[in-house]
């Protein structure tokens, strides 16, 4: 018992390889979700830009700014005590300079106080990961389907399924480990071609998309408990419907609300009756 509460370190999750246990991470966006998902005992938290989709209410994730991270993130860290809290860096947060890039990253783990960061790309951003690493900013890495580059992508497509695509993923996933990256997420790439990676790299690879043989997986929350979730991709499994229960209960709050029935004898507080007849009066009837 003593040894789950210990705070999840990058150490942690890189000895997970080792010992052939998966690593297990789900996205949270504020601070009872975080609660949750940690006392249910998953790994690592990803405060995902993906809060652009499934909270705020964007079409991508690219409208989503610096400040909404660091916001969505401190509320996460807040909660989560022994996770390990990774925050996405958002659309052109580090595209710009290698200082501009660190900077923001800096500012999720000193304002948002997140224990790593996650960025999308592969040789691109080679020397970003290595900066960030020698300022001693973990890194995570995220090839693949690249959300903040759906539009140039096309939309949400599978990649790696041809041969030279499957090269430049693992060449992608190489650099990035030679970089310095801790862990790498692996999104929307075919079983075997994720095996593949798997295999190659020493670090957890961690799939979402990407079949079973990856070193972990990563969901969406709002995806796996059917929370207002507006996409339904299929390597998601839904393992509940809290979006049915809630709709259930606010009908059914409205429902007696309109009818007089809510609030009850039971939820309601009265006065004194020497309060009452001074109020009221004597003789007026009460309501």
């Amino acid at each position: 018992m003593a040894e789950s509460t210990k705070p999840v370190t990058t150490a942690f999750i890189r000895k997970k390889k080792e010992t052939g246990i998966p690593v297990t991470m789900i996205t949270a966006y504020d601070y009872p979700t975080a609660k949750l998902v940690e006392e249910a005992g998953v790994d690592m938290i990803l405060v995902g830009d993906s809060l652009g989709m499934v909270v705020l209410g964007y079409d991508s994730t690219v409208p989503v700014t610096m400040e909404d991270m660091i916001h969505h993130t401190k509320a996460v860290t807040r909660a989560a005590k022994r996770a390990l809290v990774v925050a996405d860096l958002p659309f052109l947060s580090y595209h710009g300079t290698v200082e501009e890039a660190v900077k923001n990253a800096g500012r999720l783990m000193q304002e948002g106080l997140a224990k790593a960061v996650k960025m999308e790309g592969g040789n691109e951003i080679v020397p970003i990961v290595i900066r960030c690493v020698q300022a001693g900013i973990p890194v995570v890495g995220h090839i693949g389907l690249t959300p903040q580059a759906v539009h140039q992508l096309g939309g949400y497509k599978v990649q790696g399924r041809d041969l030279q695509a499957a090269k430049r993923l693992l060449s992608d996933a190489f650099a990035l480990q030679e970089a310095g990256v801790f862990a790498l997420v692996l999104e929307a790439v075919p079983e075997e071609v994720a095996a593949q990676i798997a295999s190659k790299l020493s670090i957890p690879v961690i799939g979402i998309g990407a079949g079973v043989h990856c070193d972990g997986q990563v969901l969406v929350f709002h995806d796996l408990v059917g929370y207002a979730s507006q996409l339904t991709p299929r390597f998601v499994k839904r393992y509940t419907d809290i979006g049915e229960q809630i709709r259930a209960a606010v009908a059914s709050y409205v429902q007696e609300v309109e009818a007089r029935a809510f609030p009850a004898p039971e939820h309601v507080f009265h006065a004194t009756e020497e309060t009452i007849q001074q109020l009221y009066g004597e003789g007026v009837s009460k309501p």
